[in-house]
């Protein structure tokens, strides 16, 4: 049984994947790429909306600090 608050995560850091996706596959940077594809099916793994938030905050942050 999934709270609202799992749910409202999910569609946040879904759609934020998704910008992410499209930014790095426009931009041809391959960290965005691979953190949007992530940020987009993660939320299926896990149920727990502190979990959620912790993941999704690190995997926004994680192209800011990673250059390939």
């Amino acid at each position: 049984m999934e709270s609202t608050a799992t749910l409202l995560a999910g569609v946040v850091f879904g759609s934020i994947g998704l910008g992410y996706l499209l930014y790095g596959k426009r931009q041809d940077h391959l960290v965005a790429w691979v953190c949007g594809l992530v940020l987009m099916g993660y939320s299926y793994f896990f149920e727990d909306p502190y979990v959620l938030v912790g993941i999704g905050v690190t995997l926004m942050l994680i192209p800011r600090f990673v250059r390939l």
